[in-house]
């Protein structure tokens, strides 16, 4: 497609039902995201509502599910990029893409971010097996895990203590655990990210492919150390206290 971006689905959320639109951006230009590198990126939102409405209704559920983080210490600003996304889409932006195979085509010889908003377990797994299948490889990660193994492919477990990460792991789950500042790493189990700011951002995620599920080569999973401006408030999560909203 000659478009920056496509719909690639448009229907009932796979978590409660109500209507969702995933859209793959970065079709025609390379992502402007530092740490993820050049990727597909793809945004999972309520289709009938502003993402920041959708967050302070709680109606975000449609696309987050049950995530802890949900509108307190949630990393990404909704009201930044799932916004401009979003407004595009309502403008009419984006052209859908036809079919499964039109879906695959996006995706092929490209990494692919599956929910750079939103948690993949709210679309139709064909949806992902079509994107990725062609793909030179993804990155996706999940909060939904106990729910959803059939993302285990695609996805890491989104740990969120040690204790997640080894019910996860338990699970026949790879995670991605973010812990705080001092914490120990499961010997032989996890490693520091390398894209990280603690680990001196080696590579890229797009470069990496070590969050590929249990598609990827690694075995091990990466661990990141809680950063960016939403560090102060996953802190608080894990320590048991009450996270302001937005």
């Amino acid at each position: 497609m000659s478009a920056n971006g496509a719909v690639i689905y448009r229907g009932p959320s796979m978590l409660d039902g109500a209507p969702i639109v995933v859209i793959a951006t970065g079709l025609a230009k390379s992502s402007r995201n530092e740490k993820t590198g050049d990727m597909v990126q793809t945004w999972i939102m309520r289709e009938d509502m502003h993402p920041s409405e959708a967050v302070k209704t709680g109606a975000d559920a449609s696309v987050c599910g049950d995530c802890p983080h949900r509108g307190a210490s949630c990393y990404v600003q909704v009201w930044r990029a799932p916004a401009v996304v979003w407004k595009a889409h309502q403008r009419g932006v984006y052209p859908m893409a036809a079919d499964l195979a039109a879906i695959r085509a996006l995706g092929r010889g490209r990494m692919v971010r599956l929910g750079a908003y939103g948690d993949p377990a709210a679309v139709p797994a064909e949806v992902w097996s079509a994107l990725c299948a062609e793909a030179s490889g993804w990155t996706g990660y999940t909060h939904q895990w106990r729910k959803a193994p059939h993302l285990r492919q695609w996805c890491m477990a989104s740990a969120d203590s040690p204790a997640d990460g080894i019910e996860a792991r338990a699970q026949g789950w790879r995670t991605f655990r973010v812990r705080l500042e001092g914490e120990e790493l499961e010997r032989k189990r996890e490693f520091v990210c390398p894209a990280s700011a603690e680990a001196g951002r080696k590579t890229d995620c797009a470069s990496c492919k070590a969050c590929m599920g249990s598609s990827a080569k690694a075995k091990a999973s990466p661990v990141i150390i809680a950063h960016g401006p939403t560090a102060r408030r996953f802190a608080l999560y894990r320590n048991g206290q009450s996270v302001p909203a937005h």
